[in-house]
């Protein structure tokens, strides 16, 4: 089995941007120093939710203080960015880095996120195929040409290539939406899965994907899908939930919060002042820890991933830095998954 970290990169009320970003890259090198095959990274806009809107910039700065874990994006919202200098970036995140970019792409979450970039949602389908078909092209073709509803590009040659040949591996994050499930399988891409999907429902469109592909003619196994999830391990079950129980709140709030927010954003907003005055229910930390989250002593999550193993999982990223978690309890969860959970799913 394979394993990854993943971070949205929070930025909750009180932290500092620097610190984020310095400890975020020390999270990084010590996920390559324990055996990590991968280290990913989301893209949001406006939000303290994830202050990595310049993902690509931010992964480039972790390529470069690394050696061989690879850097991932999970994901690049290429419907909201010019996908000429989305290949541009990404060619050259793949040569600095020694060929070791993984590239996710995802439509996003529409919102202040499409507003602020004059986007409208409607269009977000076909911008998003479009895009990922021009930044392959780019990859791949000399003189490459595309002309859709949205672009018109003329015998382009990118300079320089990504390192990895044909291209850097590709992936779509996919949810709800059957047109990008569908996008996904004829193009023969990858598929990768958000701590954004209850579990069940991550694992029945992984099963999904695989049997689609199939029909198609395409070997898409189970075992290639980076599926993540929250994660924390701690020596007992109650300094887990200890240790966890207000930063998952946090994250269970501002993804709440975020919804309801058509233009500017909360980030100069304070969370107190919002859950005195909302309306509906908040939806619970026990639910987000039992639906997207493992979390537990060592035990209890390596039973929880042989769950997942048993449906075909062999490639599972762990978020353990949600919420804004204090720095030296996200290192100290992930030492303790080296050495008490890893090696146990290796056998």
């Amino acid at each position: 089995m394979q394993f990854a970290f993943f971070t949205h990169v929070p930025w909750p009320e009180g932290t500092d941007l620097q610190q984020i970003v310095a400890e975020t890259t020390e999270q990084v090198q010590y996920a390559e120093a324990l055996g990590f095959h991968g280290a990913w990274l989301a893209e949001h806009h406006f939000t303290r939710y994830s202050m990595a809107s310049s993902s690509l910039i931010l992964a480039t700065h972790i390529a470069a203080r690394t050696k061989t874990i690879r850097v991932g994006t999970a994901v690049v919202v290429s419907p909201l960015h010019n996908p000429i200098r989305v290949a541009e970036d990404t060619a050259m995140l793949d040569l600095v880095s020694g060929g070791r970019l993984d590239v996710g792409f995802g439509r996003g979450t529409s919102g202040y996120e499409y507003s602020g970039y004059n986007v409208d949602p409607a269009e977000s389908q076909e911008r998003f195929q479009d895009s990922i078909k021009i930044v392959q092209g780019l990859w791949t073709t000399p003189e490459f040409s595309y002309t859709s509803k949205y672009y018109n590009i003329n015998r382009l040659n990118l300079v320089p290539p990504p390192v990895q040949q044909p291209h850097p591996p590709i992936y779509i994050a996919a949810t709800r939406s059957p047109a990008t499930l569908e996008f996904a399988v004829s193009n023969g891409y990858n598929l990768c899965i958000a701590v954004v999907q209850d579990t069940a429902d991550a694992l029945d469109l992984c099963q999904r994907f695989v049997s689609t592909s199939q029909e198609a003619g395409v070997h898409r196994p189970m075992s290639h899908i980076p599926f993540f999830r929250y994660l924390y391990v701690a020596e007992t079950e109650a300094q887990a939930r200890k240790d966890t129980e207000s930063r998952l709140n946090w994250v269970v709030d501002i993804m709440q919060w975020r919804r309801f927010i058509k233009e500017g954003s909360e980030v100069y907003h304070r969370m107190d002042d919002w859950r005195r005055r909302r309306t509906e229910l908040p939806v619970s930390y026990d639910y987000l820890a039992q639906k997207r989250a493992i979390i537990g002593t060592p035990e209890q999550c390596v039973a929880s991933i042989k769950a997942l193993q048993a449906h075909g999982i062999e490639y599972f990223g762990c978020n353990f830095d949600f919420g804004g978690m204090e720095h030296q309890k996200v290192l100290r969860a992930m030492e303790l998954f080296s050495k008490e959970v890893m090696p146990r799913l290796r056998a």
